[in-house]
């Protein structure tokens, strides 16, 4: 059963979505939960269905005390690369709370301080914490609809359905096409064995 409320503080959760996408953005959310929220349901995104996450986004929203979505851009991510684009997506949202939250709670093991607001990375946290849970809930399916915006534009690659991850899919959509504007020029798009220059 994940803790529903870190420490008992005004803390938000953060995580990401699409760090190892080829294409797209890397995509955080923050959330701050009020004292005593649970659903039975909510869980790392990762473990539940599309339908689910679609169902639990609206009520995270709603019972939220704060929620924050934020991208950043492949040309961002190309420039100071994934780790740092996640990061500096969990700031973005961070830094739209209101309240201004007194803790944070990260997924995963890698951040930098934003301002004098303590912090700690949890590894596999959004399944363990409720308020990071709901955070990826957010950023998922914010990201998915991001992807399914952008499938109207391109829909020879599939996004709609692979989300910007390298399936065979995307990858022969690739070898065919070539890459788009959204497409990280700084990751392997393709295997080292199709020599094939962009």
């Amino acid at each position: 059963m994940l803790d529903p409320y870190y420490h008992g503080l005004q803390e938000a959760g953060t995580d990401e979505a699409g760090r190892g996408c080829l294409a797209g953005p890397v995509t955080a959310a923050a959330v701050i939960l009020p004292e005593g929220f649970f659903h039975p349901v909510l869980n790392d995104s990762k473990k539940l269905s599309a339908a689910q996450r679609e169902a639990l986004a609206p009520i995270i929203r709603k019972e939220a005390l704060a929620w924050a979505v934020a991208h950043v851009e492949p040309a961002t991510i190309d420039r100071i690369n994934i780790l740092n684009a996640s990061i500096e997506a969990m700031h973005r949202c961070l830094k739209q709370l209101d309240p201004v939250p007194r803790a944070i709670a990260v997924d995963g093991n890698r951040f930098k301080p934003l301002g004098d607001i303590p912090f700690q990375c949890l590894i596999k946290g959004d399944g363990r914490f409720l308020n990071i849970a709901a955070a990826s809930v957010l950023a998922k399916t914010d990201r998915d609809h991001y992807m399914a915006r952008l499938h109207q534009q391109f829909p020879e690659y599939g996004w709609d359905r692979n989300k910007g991850y390298p399936t065979n899919e995307h990858r022969e959509a690739l070898v065919r096409y070539g890459p788009t504007p959204h497409h990280r020029k700084s990751f392997r798009l393709l295997p080292e064995q199709l020599k094939i220059r962009f």
